[in-house]
């Protein structure tokens, strides 16, 4: 697992009838070639599988982590 990262993908909508915010998070395990460090905003593509867990590929790290 030299270049898999996990990637935390968080969501959030207003209850329909309690009108409270929900949020939701999940974690994906995605292939990391351009070398992304802990921290850093990235965007994500579903792609062939890669391994039994992995199907998505970081395609470009939008903010890094100074």
């Amino acid at each position: 697992m030299q270049k898999t990262a996990v990637v935390a993908v968080a969501s959030s909508w207003r209850h329909p009838l309690y009108q409270k915010i929900v949020r939701r998070s999940r974690k994906f395990l995605v292939h990391n070639d351009i070398g992304a460090k802990v921290g850093d905003k990235v965007v994500i593509q579903e792609v062939r599988p890669i391994s039994k867990n992995k199907h998505r590929k970081i395609i470009e790290i939008i903010k890094p982590n100074l």
